[in-house]
């Protein structure tokens, strides 16, 4: 999204389940907080009451039946809600907006991962979100066999039954995923920043926080 000082930023977090990309967004979102930025934080699918309802919807395991064009529409209902409700007055307020996923999840899981195409993504993404990209995105690259172990760890401890539906998919789709990341980061590497995803969160929260400061320094 092309920004004017008197708009805020936008700015997502990327990667496969496990990455730590969640725990990566608190953290820089507490950051910026402690230098004196307004910062909102959403999630995608999520952040609005209507998108938390498709949120529940899809992450239920118990919905193993959704089909993968289903998945894909209801992913962009909540983002273009996201969109309306949250990120555009945000932004005109001057805020950061934060978000947990967006597109690029999508153009990775159903585009690559479900093999609906990219081609759909991206034109189900101009109606959805009319153009509104991030200006920034951070995604938090780690193994796959770590991503998944940690995945299934995280869904066994806090017993989040109805947010595991997208970690009991097989192995090659999860390649397929990280293949997307792999293609959107050639695609737009002004924009997509990776980040190693090894090492403490602390480790890694410097990593996110240096690419952070590099882009502020070429926008503000």
């Amino acid at each position: 999204m092309s920004t004017t000082r008197q708009q805020g930023f936008f700015i997502t977090f990327e990667g496969a389940d496990g990455s730590g990309k969640s725990t990566q967004m608190r953290l820089f979102a507490a950051r910026l907080r402690q230098a004196g930025h307004t910062v909102v934080e959403t999630v995608e699918p999520g952040g609005t009451r209507i998108g938390g309802a498709i949120r529940a919807i899809l992450l239920n395991p118990e919905n193993h039946d959704l089909s993968p064009r289903a998945e894909l529409l209801l992913y962009f209902a909540a983002r273009a809600q996201n969109v309306d409700q949250l990120l555009l007055p945000a932004l005109e307020r001057g805020e950061i907006v934060l978000s947990d996923r967006w597109t690029d999840s999508t153009y990775a899981y159903q585009g690559h991962g479900r093999q609906l195409g990219t081609d759909v993504v991206v034109e189900l993404d101009h109606v959805a979100c009319r153009g509104h990209r991030p200006d920034l995105t951070i995604w938090v690259d780690i193994d796959l066999e770590t991503g998944l172990e940690r995945a299934r760890a995280r869904n066994a401890e806090t017993g989040a039954s109805a947010e595991s539906r997208m970690d009991e998919q097989a192995r090659d789709f999860y390649a397929r995923v990280r293949q997307g990341y792999v293609e959107l980061e050639r695609l737009d590497p002004g924009r997509i920043r990776r980040v190693e995803g090894a090492g403490t969160p602390e480790e890694v929260a410097e990593r996110v926080w240096a690419e952070w400061r590099r882009f502020e320094a070429a926008h503000v």
